[in-house]
């Protein structure tokens, strides 16, 4: 990574206020362990190896160059600025935590952002520890279903995705954006199609999401997962 350009992204997250991380009290660690487990394990894996999921896996995220996990599609903004040499620092990193939107606009981490600063700092610890201790804690895991593999070897439609979309895109934002709503976009086809037919069994909870998912045949979540997952491409 050109050092004028780490530089340079230095310089700016100085303009913006972005300052360097508070000392930490004893027991923040662990409060940023809990604080994963409940604001971040839903998005992003904590295992090098781990499946490309909602989010890229943040094993080693501490002066990583920025959009650099093979396999993960991560957006444009995020690409253009690993690019130019933005790479995650500890400064860097608590402004994106402070205020995702903030630092890169157009990016799409569906997530409001945490504007307390020793909380970030516990969160930061927590994940330049090496963050996969026994003493982790885990999140609770979703409901499993097994789906027929025809069923989840279904090619969907695209463009009839898109059309049914409609639907979705009033509760879901198409640019990824969450505000009190999880994203769904660029979710991984296989996931997105688990969840719809875990709700349409009754494995998860939510009377809205349900009516939805069993008013759609297999094509039709195919269909949309195959929309979601490339959205922006």
């Amino acid at each position: 990574m050109p050092e004028r350009a780490r530089q340079s992204w230095r310089a700016l997250a100085l303009l913006a206020g972005f300052g360097a991380v508070p000392a930490l009290a004893n027991g923040q660690i662990e409060a940023g362990a809990a604080l994963w487990a409940r604001e971040c394990a839903a998005c992003h894996a904590l295992s090098p190896d781990a499946p490309p999921g909602i989010g890229p896996h943040l094993a080693g995220i501490i002066d990583r160059p920025a959009a650099s996990v093979a396999g993960f599609a991560y957006s444009p903004a995020l690409v253009e600025a690993g690019a130019a040499g933005l790479v995650w620092e500890l400064p860097a990193l608590d402004a994106l935590i402070e205020n995702p939107a903030g630092l890169l606009p157009g990016n799409r981490m569906g997530y409001a952002g945490i504007p307390d600063a020793m909380t970030r700092a516990g969160l930061l610890a927590f994940l330049e520890s090496g963050a996969q201790t026994p003493e982790s804690p885990t999140p609770e895991p979703e409901p499993e279903i097994e789906l027929p593999p025809e069923v989840l070897a279904l090619e969907g439609d695209r463009e009839w995705g898109e059309y049914l979309a409609g639907e979705c895109t009033t509760c879901h934002r198409r640019d990824g954006a969450a505000q009190g709503i999880p994203s769904i976009t660029n979710w991984p086809e296989a996931r997105f199609v688990t969840v719809m037919h875990a709700y349409r069994a009754g494995l998860r909870s939510h009377d809205g999401m349900q009516t939805v998912a069993r008013r759609l045949m297999d094509e039709d979540i195919a269909a949309l997962a195959a929309y979601f997952a490339t959205i922006d491409q």
